[in-house]
């Protein structure tokens, strides 16, 4: 996609205004593109912790673990114990933009 143009699903273009522009941001959480006339409690999905690699609490283990880790290992995240590193985020909440600091 072009800089400052929007596709329109019918093959044609249209200009994307200056302000539409500067309403966009890039969350800090989820590190997609949003606009914040459009933000909501529920617009980002993120995990609020770490992916982590270490004992988990039910001792089992639903993957194969790589060459150099401890037998004991279990990966996965540590706020809601999912174990693919790519789950969806299990948590939603307002974006939060770079500039909001």
């Amino acid at each position: 996609m072009d800089k400052g143009h929007n596709h329109n699903g019918e093959g044609g273009e249209e200009q994307v205004s200056e302000e539409q522009r500067q309403n966009r941001r890039v969350c800090k959480r989820c590190k997609h593109l949003y606009a914040t006339s459009s933000n909501t409690s529920t617009s980002c999905r993120f995990h609020p912790s770490f992916f982590v690699c270490r004992r988990h609490d039910d001792q089992k283990r639903y993957y194969e673990l790589g060459q150099d880790d401890p037998p004991y290992a279990a990966k996965f995240y540590d706020c809601c114990g999912a174990e693919d590193a790519e789950a969806p985020g299990c948590t939603t909440n307002f974006h939060i933009s770079y500039d909001d600091e």
